[in-house]
């Protein structure tokens, strides 16, 4: 696909800063506003109390009329609806209630009436055009300020037909950004763990639980998955060999390496930007943590004592370790410092703590929590302590990971027959729903990072 970009110079350097391509898919920035995306931060995603902002989105335009424009404009319309509705912060309008029809009228700013839309009660307001040409679309797309009357993203899109949902997912990219300072979840992948034929098997999909994907065939058991920070690597822990090993897998050049230490090799983590793993390793007689290469090798140890240690979970920022510790004597989260070796305990409620996840704001640390065999999922503020419980009295709730914006959290949950199965929910705890229909049992969640290109 081709692209081309025209910039008012008020916003040219800003601008060009953020745009991003993916899957080859090209943006046109056809107009935009001089403000920037703080002046605009209309929605504080972290806010627990947060109330879903109404968008109404409209029937695309067919400029040419053709049969296939309009059946592709429709696809397109849903794909932007159900991308919108997943996220926690948006909620598209019933189109019952429109009293107008800018896909007839005109998708522009000067041919939209605004009072037709704060009148029903429409704070955000996307149109669309779509126009096909041998096989090839152009997607023209706008989100509106309703009670401002301000164009807030104005895009256009090129390429193919199959590659629709992409250009859609990348609007939707920007309009997270406009609204939130974020890019949002919507170029972002889930690993998980799913049975097949008796096996477990490492999968990934899309952030909504589309194009799923399986990454393993070991026939045996294969679990925890982890997302290096440029979604190059998968690193995950497989009895393919005998004894649980650590395999790190580049998924499009088909190499890797293995740790393969005495006892158990379990629990990877990657560093943030750099090809680094934290894990747990047991060649020593008891289970501590330690940074690996990509290549397996071990770096340096990074705990030591008397109780067990696992399950290390990396700050944003790389500098610190989330993991799970015996040392006071129930497993209860800590924090170690990589530096300076300085080593913090979190949880003191609750008789078992497990599983730590950090925000990507460095600000929270989801975990799961047993008390009377009760799992459920709670999430603490480290500066404060104070902790909020997220599940409770369905099912066992396991395996917290977060979005990469901070704004959701996927997890597994046995509330469906107790079968276990991936599901999401918003940070506040809210809008818990499962996000795959596959047969068999799915685990172990593990959500990446947003990328801006496909490399």
């Amino acid at each position: 696909m081709n692209t081309q970009c025209s910039l008012c110079p008020m916003l040219k350097k800003d601008i060009l800063s953020t745009l991003y391509c993916f899957f080859g898919v090209a943006c046109i920035l056809f107009y935009a506003t001089p403000v920037s995306a703080k002046d605009y931060d209309y929605i504080n995603i972290s806010n627990p109390f947060l109330e879903k902002t109404p968008v109404a989105v409209t029937d695309f335009k067919a400029f040419n009329g053709h049969t296939v424009e309009i059946k592709d404009g429709k696809t397109a319309k849903q794909i932007l609806k159900d991308a919108l509705n997943f996220i926690g912060y948006l909620k598209t309008m019933n189109p019952v209630a429109f009293l107008s029809n800018p896909s007839e009228s005109g998708i522009q700013l000067g041919q939209i009436n605004f009072r037709d839309w704060t009148g029903i009660g429409a704070e955000l307001l996307i149109t669309g055009g779509i126009i096909e040409t041998q096989g090839k679309v152009k997607l023209k797309l706008r989100l509106f300020d309703t009670f401002n009357t301000k164009l807030l993203v104005g895009k256009v899109y090129s390429g193919p037909r199959s590659q629709i949902r992409k250009m859609i997912h990348l609007f939707c990219s920007e309009i997270s950004y406009k609204l939130t300072g974020k890019w949002g979840i919507f170029n972002s992948k889930i690993a998980f763990v799913s049975t097949v034929k008796g096996n477990k098997e490492i999968f990934t999909c899309d952030f909504d639980g589309q194009n799923i994907n399986q990454i393993t065939s070991h026939k045996t058991i294969s679990l925890s998955p982890s997302w290096s920070y440029d979604r190059k690597w998968l690193a995950y822990v497989s009895y393919a060999r005998g004894n649980p090993k650590i395999f790190i897998k580049n998924l499009k050049e088909k190499r890797g390496a293995i740790a393969n230490y005495k006892g158990m090799n379990i629990s990877p983590d990657w560093m943030p930007g750099q090809y680094k793993l934290a894990a747990t390793l047991s060649f020593s007689g008891d289970q501590e943590i330690y940074l690996l290469t990509i290549k397996g090798e071990i770096i340096k140890r990074i705990t030591k004592s008397w109780g067990i240690d696992v399950s290390p979970k990396f700050s944003p920022d790389g500098k610190k370790i989330a993991f799970t510790s015996k040392r006071t004597g129930s497993p209860q989260i800590f924090t170690k410092d990589i530096e300076s070796g300085r080593v913090q305990r979190l949880t003191f409620n609750g008789a078992n703590n497990t599983s730590p996840a950090w925000s990507p704001d460095g600000k929270k640390i989801a975990y799961v929590g047993i008390e009377k065999n009760d799992i459920d999922i709670f999430i603490m503020n480290i500066g404060s302590g104070k902790t909020v419980q997220l599940t409770m009295n369905n099912g066992d709730n396991e395996d917290p990971s977060w979005s990469p914006d901070g704004s959701m959290l996927a997890f597994t949950s046995t509330r469906e027959g107790g079968i276990p199965r991936v599901f999401v929910m918003n940070a506040s705890g809210s809008d818990q729903r499962r996000l795959l229909r596959l047969s068999g049992k799915q685990a172990q969640p593990d959500w990446s990072i947003s990328k801006d290109t496909d490399n």
